[in-house]
């Protein structure tokens, strides 16, 4: 049995892979998210990251698909007890920002879409500078409260606003976070490495990275030449452009052969092994993409293999 991560100063203990709900009803239709959702389980999978904007850049969608199609899942399989559902906040078009009453409310049609009675961990999505940090943890806290929420986390925040945040916790003893979900990944360092991280591991918060295959270059399966089917195509083939790309690539391929594993599997291996890091998130709109990443739980890099993929990214 993979074991579990405690998820920083929570009762939460995590799957070392948070599956990303991202797909669902977008990419990945009703059958095919219940199919990887089974098989993400049934692998001993139980932390799953949504989000009530999922998917409202879609024509035709209004947000809020990814976590109706969860909730349908959760209904079908009854198994809501075994799965740590995380939601995030202030970007969904009928439920804006962070204002104390759009947070209640945004929880409350997320709680609705999801088919239960509390969020295991949830999230500002993308902080609002222009709302005071009193005003949101004071949100969060009522909901932590009247038991909607059991932890409550940050993403896409500074380090300036999260020490604002985490000193007005411990000052008025509210619900204080214990996770980030930062943008984080070989190819993207210093977008957590530096002031926020030092903040995390000083504060005992987990970091929850998003991104962590960089839109999949890190898959390995963007190449030169090579012609990649997907939404994302774009935004990572840019890597190959670059050295430190090329650099990345041909380090993750020598660990890969070291292992005989997928190049994503050390990707992910890479993140896990970080400091403050208790979970990457990825997603799999298929179910055949799944064991590269449910790999990570098995996979223990070497520390001269893991200074090797951070001399390749500097």
């Amino acid at each position: 049995m993979t074991s579990l991560r405690k998820l920083g100063s929570s009762d939460l203990d995590v799957f070392p892979l948070a599956l990303g709900g991202n797909v669902f009803g977008w990419t990945a239709d009703r059958d095919t998210s219940f199919a990887v959702l089974d098989a993400y389980t049934a692998a001993g999978g139980n932390f799953v990251d949504t989000a009530d904007v999922y998917s409202a850049w879609v024509d035709g969608n209004s947000g809020g698909e990814s976590e109706t199609v969860l909730g349908q899942w959760l209904a079908a399989r009854g198994n809501r007890a075994d799965v740590v559902l995380a939601t995030k906040v202030s970007e969904h078009p009928e439920y804006p920002g962070l204002s104390a009453a759009n947070i209640k409310a945004a929880a409350d049609a997320s709680l609705r879409r999801l088919g239960t009675d509390h969020i295991d961990l949830y999230y500002t999505h993308y902080d609002k500078p222009e709302v005071p940090v009193e005003e949101i943890i004071g949100a969060l806290d009522e909901l932590v409260k009247a038991g909607k929420v059991r932890h409550i986390a940050a993403s896409n925040i500074s380090a300036e606003r999260l020490a604002e945040s985490l000193e007005f916790s411990d000052r008025e003893g509210l619900a204080r976070y214990v996770a980030l979900q930062p943008h984080y990944n070989l190819v993207s360092r210093d977008t957590y490495e530096g002031e926020l991280r030092d903040l995390a591991e000083q504060a005992g918060l987990a970091a929850v990275p998003y991104y962590a295959l960089a839109a999949g270059f890190l898959t390995g399966k963007y190449r030169p030449g090579a012609d990649v089917d997907s939404p994302r195509a774009g935004g990572a083939a840019k890597h190959l452009e670059t050295e430190r790309g090329r650099r990345v690539l041909a380090a993750l391929d020598e660990v890969a052969a070291a292992h005989d594993a997928p190049v994503a599997t050390v990707a992910l291996a890479w993140l896990a092994a970080q400091r403050t890091v208790a979970a990457p998130i990825a997603s799999a709109r298929t179910v055949e993409q799944l064991p590269d990443l449910l790999g990570v739980a098995e996979l223990s890099l070497t520390e001269d293999e893991v200074a090797r993929l951070t001399r390749a990214s500097a």
